[in-house]
């Protein structure tokens, strides 16, 4: 996160990925590109055959909200997606940032929409201590602490090696099924009144209501 003039983009989906690979080949900074591999097999997108890029080191807001602001890249824009849309019949609007380059990353369109939600929840694959989520966090909490109404919640991998024998190698789409790393994660919302139970295969969304927020419990 500290390499001065380096480049690392994540793309989420086939779309986003010839055009990123294209800006990243054409620019005169170097730059990592990392391919998340669940994507080869999840995501599917009709690619046009002409030529285009997409902005390196721009976020893209790619739902829009008012409660709050959930971050990812990669693959973990999906997972905001299905969670985003479980939620919605309840009230709760999320919007949804998809950061696209992680270094240089794009705080103001981050810190543009925290000031309007109030909250922020990142999420991203790797391990929570020291990861990119962390010094995310630390930037908006610095930059939009009087607009904050709850804490920056990160929800992130195990700071433990993943074993291989556990990835999914060629998820089914049958009956809906969607199969995600092998994780538990926690995240915090505020207060909407949600009570129930909402089930999608592996992944268990609970709504626990208490004085002052709502617990979403990602369990495999």
């Amino acid at each position: 996160m500290n390499t001065a003039g380096l480049t690392i983009v994540v793309p989420r989906n086939p779309i986003q990925t010839k055009g990123l690979l294209l800006a990243s080949i054409r620019s005169p900074d170097p730059v990592i590109f990392f391919e998340p591999k669940i994507l080869y097999r999840m995501s599917e997108d009709m690619v046009p055959v002409e030529d285009y890029t997409v902005p390196l080191r721009k976020a893209e807001v790619i739902k829009e909200g008012k409660d709050i602001t959930l971050l990812g890249w990669g693959a973990s824009v999906r997972q905001l997606q299905m969670a985003a849309k479980m939620v919605a019949d309840k009230g709760i609007t999320c919007e949804i940032i998809d950061l696209r380059t992680i270094i240089p990353y794009d705080i103001d369109t981050i810190e543009k929409s925290v000031k309007k939600t109030g909250r922020l929840l990142i999420t991203h694959e790797g391990p929570v201590t020291a990861g990119a989520g962390a010094e995310i966090a630390a930037k908006i909490q610095e930059r939009c602490f009087l607009h904050l109404n709850a804490p920056v919640k990160r929800v992130c991998g195990y700071d433990t090696p993943f074993p291989f024998v556990y990835e999914p190698v060629c998820p089914s789409f049958t009956n809906a099924t969607v199969v995600l790393p092998a994780q538990q994660v926690q995240a915090v919302r505020r207060d909407s009144g949600v009570h129930g139970l909402l089930r999608l295969n592996q992944h268990t969304f609970t709504y626990l209501r208490d004085s002052c927020i709502i617990r979403v419990l990602f369990l495999v």
